[in-house]
């Protein structure tokens, strides 16, 4: 994969007022409609997929869409990136991306700390995605570029973020009880969020839950459009792709592989 917008690597000496004034320039080239996006019932799985030990295969269906999940863990200062391609149900290809962490952890300043692993991982790749997912959040964010619309504007790729918590918005309803499995509660911009209030910016969306959820529950994903996808799509798209994990199989097998390599 190549960079298309190379104006917009994550730098992280930049100062915060700079990497938010860019974020917001970000955020005006990002598109959260359906724009290329994959027909989520294309990507429909009904079992989850195992991570092959070594290089894998290509598959042999040339035309299906490939999703390739992005998942990132630290260790001795450095940033570890693992992208997984996944097409048919069955992985198709994976890279290991490094760099070093030059900044702490900074609430909606994400990107310019992990974004760097991820750019030489997916650099390193050697399949062509229909469509990013990334462990984080895309439009839900401050100022409507989290590291998943960061790294889809950066590569003009369609983009998903898949976050594990809510960074910013409302919920238009609450999310304090167990929701059923399959729930969605859309997220709306609020004061927190430099978008028009009420603006749908993702969901909170349940892949799965207990039996008896007041005993022992899930709790729901948090996802969003990053690039070129709306929010219906992205949240059709995590749907269509969970297989019985919390997670959708993309970014649980980047999540294994990344583990993996941290040893």
């Amino acid at each position: 994969m190549d960079v298309v917008r190379t104006e917009y690597l994550p730098d992280p000496s930049l100062d915060q007022a700079e990497m938010k004034a860019q974020q917001r320039d970000i955020a005006a080239d990002a598109t959260f409609e359906d724009d290329g996006a994959v027909d989520p019932a294309a990507l429909r799985l009904d079992e989850p997929i195992e991570l092959p030990d070594g290089d894998p295969p290509r598959s042999g269906a040339a035309d299906a869409p490939i999703v390739v999940g992005v998942d990132q863990a630290f260790t001795d200062g450095t940033a570890i990136s693992a992208a997984i391609a996944v097409q048919s149900g069955s992985v198709v290809g994976r890279s290991i991306g490094r760099a070093p962490l030059e900044i702490p952890y900074i609430p909606g300043l994400l990107a310019y700390r992990e974004a760097g692993a991820i750019v030489d991982a997916l650099e390193s790749l050697t399949v062509d995605p229909s469509l990013l997912m990334l462990d984080g959040s895309g439009r839900i964010h401050y100022r409507q570029a989290g590291i998943a619309t960061h790294v889809g504007v950066l590569f003009d790729v369609p983009a998903v973020g898949v976050a594990k918590s809510l960074l910013c918005g409302r919920p238009a309803r609450s999310l304090e009880n167990p929701l059923p499995d399959g729930t969605r509660v859309p997220i709306l911009a609020d004061g927190s969020v430099e978008a028009p209030d009420g603006t749908v910016i993702g969901h909170a969306y349940q892949s799965r839950q207990f039996p008896t959820p007041a005993r022992r529950h899930v709790n729901p994903l948090i996802v969003s459009p990053g690039h070129r996808v709306s929010a219906t799509t992205t949240v059709e798209t995590v749907a269509a792709l969970a297989a019985g994990y919390k997670l959708p199989e993309p970014t649980r097998l980047a999540d294994r592989a990344v583990d993996v390599a941290e040893v």
